[in-house]
């Protein structure tokens, strides 16, 4: 069965998202950087009111993907912090200077994350060559990407996507997200035949997941 993650950036947009029937929470801070590391705090509030999955993303900044030394120390503690709650994942992705997939960070995090499984971020659409990226990321062990097919949102980048679930034949999960709607997903659906879908289900000026849309969205997978 298919099935549906909800980006969300506030505790609100958590409990919308398991009242409409999704099947995971990416939990993340800082919309306008398009996600970023939560507060502790916040996920451990999360956590208790939470009965499905809940995957944390571990960025400390918005921006570019190419840490320093000091940032990655800081993603390593927020990893070993966040598996004290009870976290079901974490989300995160790290690219060398030249937007390349950084394979030996990467798998450093891979294992210190172990046996919690890890997804490699919309990082992945930085890349120049996806196809290629999907192998290093495969090598790094990571069991989902997230991604839109290199392109600006899911539709523009559906028939890459489509390329990158065949390529990636059950090895891993290749995640669509990114402009991902109601609206659009059962065409995607048919072009990718992917296993899972992201979005944030935010449909107004607010920060807040619609209930309407995230049971549209379920209702579509179905």
């Amino acid at each position: 069965m298919r099935k549906l993650e909800i980006a969300c950036f506030n505790p609100e947009s958590t409990v919308i998202a398991q009242q409409g029937g999704a099947d995971r929470v990416e939990l993340c801070d800082t919309i306008q950087e398009g996600g970023t590391t939560p507060a502790y705090a916040i996920t451990e509030q999360t956590r208790t009111a939470l009965a499905i999955d809940l995957f944390v993303m571990i960025r400390p900044r918005g921006g570019n993907f190419v840490y320093s030394e000091t940032e990655l120390e800081q993603m390593r503690s927020d990893i070993r912090q966040f598996k004290k709650m009870g976290v079901n994942g974490f989300v995160f992705g790290v690219l060398t200077d030249n937007n390349a997939i950084d394979i030996a960070i990467n798998t450093e995090l891979v294992t210190l994350a172990s046996p919690f499984p890890c997804t490699f971020h919309r990082a992945f659409d930085e890349v120049p060559d996806v196809f290629r990226a999907l192998e290093e990321v495969i090598e790094c062990g990571f069991q989902t990407v997230l991604t839109s097919g290199g392109a600006k949102n899911v539709t523009e980048g559906s028939n890459t996507l489509s390329g990158l679930v065949a390529r990636a034949a059950n090895r891993i999960v290749i995640m669509p997200g990114g402009g991902l709607r109601s609206t659009n997903i059962r065409s995607l659906m048919e072009t990718t035949q992917a296993a899972y879908y992201h979005s944030s289900a935010i449909t107004d000026a607010t920060a807040v997941a619609s209930i309407d849309e995230v049971m549209a969205l379920k209702k579509a997978l179905q």
